[in-house]
């Protein structure tokens, strides 16, 4: 089967949202563990206050376009203006500003007292409409109405309203959407809902003039109580378990699950300086072993931190013109940061990550916002051992405490990744070399 409706999220990901404190790390930042580490990964944005709510829509749709098609439950008969085409880069930055970090720290001579590297340093990157009456009649004897149609950008978009799953399902697949066999228990549950449906196809020849060789994300805005993101079609015959990175802009604070568990991944764990060259490796076992941990029911917190600055960044802060087009329509403009770049207010930006599969995640993923805004990051530390030959009782004494530390990091390296302890303890050997032998008591009495 090829890669469903809304391969661009194999979750088909319908719409969302209808009815601490601070410490300095003052790390080196290193490197970033990026969502493309993970296969069948999708990605969505949500902005939302007040119910009014933005949702943006990675296309990850690989292979011709002739075969991508979206279909997304939403709770409302959408305008055209409500939809709108993202940019990529956009999305892309929020990922790797927000994406589990690796940071690095250089013990000092213990010898001297005074400490080397505390300025933090930052990576700154730097569906043609139907017309012949017979097709309308057909439409009617299946229960589908198209409530309204757009060509947006690339897109041709209807809003499809039904009266049953069966007709619909019928209507979907006849008109070129491939959706999974036996979608109609999902899609009758969202139309007990009385939602309606979005559903996308490229417009070849509005791609050909815009001369675009990718997919542009989709963003529609609505408004609504509820707060929820519908994942269940993705699973229906879907090969395997799903990846899902979503990333909440609100105001008051973080996001969490109310019906599955908010897990807060591991951090702040020093780990071997080794795995410095194998971060990626190390991330996406990491991730697996919690989700094992939480009988593959849990949904984990990444990043959880106000716009306005990050320690240590892994991308500079989004601007106020990029988190305006992500839909943060209640931001201030009033503060400065940096050289010209507007400062973020009151936005707050979580990340959670899971892994679904129909099994485990049996129900749709619903949200709430909270009031807590103390910062979370999934970051793990290398610290970088001295090497010196100086020789004083403090180096003896950490000498002696490095042999500890290093066997801790190895032991904590295997805990978080399934890593065999062996393996582990033979690469640090390898890469940090033989450790200095302190000098014998009466070495250090005679000799100088």
């Amino acid at each position: 089967m090829k890669r469903i409706v809304a391969t661009t999220f194999t979750l088909l990901i319908g719409l969302l949202a209808w009815n601490g404190d601070a410490s300095a790390f003052c790390g080196f930042y290193v490197a970033k563990a990026d969502t493309k580490l993970f296969n069948k990964a999708s990605e969505v944005t949500i902005a939302r206050h007040d119910n009014k709510t933005v949702i943006t829509m990675a296309n990850d749709f690989k292979g011709d376009v002739k075969e991508f098609a979206m279909v997304v439950p939403v709770p409302t008969i959408l305008e055209k203006d409500q939809i709108h085409i993202g940019e990529a880069a956009v999305l892309k930055h929020l990922a790797d500003y927000s994406a589990p970090r690796l940071v690095e720290y250089f013990d000092e001579n213990p010898c001297r007292r005074y400490e080397l590297f505390q300025d933090k340093m930052g990576a700154l990157k730097n569906m043609a409409p139907a017309s012949a009456e017979l097709k309308r009649e057909r439409d009617r004897a299946l229960g589908v109405t198209i409530e309204a149609q757009y060509t947006v950008g690339e897109y041709d978009i209807l809003i499809l309203s039904a009266r049953e799953s069966n007709g619909l399902e019928t209507w979907l697949s006849e008109n070129g959407y491939k959706i999974p066999n036996g979608a109609s228990a999902v899609l009758q549950s969202y139309l007990k809902q009385h939602m309606n449906f979005f559903v996308a196809k490229i417009n070849l020849g509005e791609q050909a003039k815009l001369g675009l060789s990718h997919l542009r994300p989709l963003q529609i805005a609505f408004e609504s109580p509820k707060f929820m993101l519908p994942i269940r079609l993705g699973t229906v015959n879907a090969d395997g378990a799903q990846e899902l990175f979503i990333y909440f802009l609100t105001k008051q604070g973080r996001v969490e699950t109310t019906n599955y568990r908010t897990i807060r991944l591991p951090e702040a764990q020093e780990i071997p300086v080794y795995v410095k060259d194998r971060f990626g490796d190390f991330y996406r076992d990491l991730f697996t072993q919690q989700v094992k941990r939480e009988s593959e029911r849990g949904v984990f917190l990444e990043y959880a931190w106000d716009m306005n600055w990050c320690d240590p960044c892994a991308a500079n802060p989004l601007s106020t013109e990029e988190l305006r087009s992500l839909g943060v329509f209640w931001q201030e403009t009033n503060g400065r940061i940096g050289k010209g770049m507007p400062m973020a207010q009151n936005v707050f930006l979580t990340r959670l990550h899971v892994r679904y599969d129909a099994a485990h995640f049996p129900e749709d993923l619903v949200f709430q916002e909270t009031t807590d805004r103390s910062n979370f990051q999934a970051r793990y530390i290398l610290r970088h051992p001295w090497n010196g030959t100086d020789d004083c009782p403090a180096a003896t004494a950490y000498r002696q405490q490095l042999r500890e530390r290093q066997e801790k990091e190895a032991q904590t390296l295997a805990n978080l990744t399934g890593w065999q302890i062996s393996e582990i303890r033979k690469a640090m050997q390898l890469a940090s070399g033989p450790l200095i032998e302190p000098k014998k008591w009466y070495e250090r009495l005679w000799n100088n």
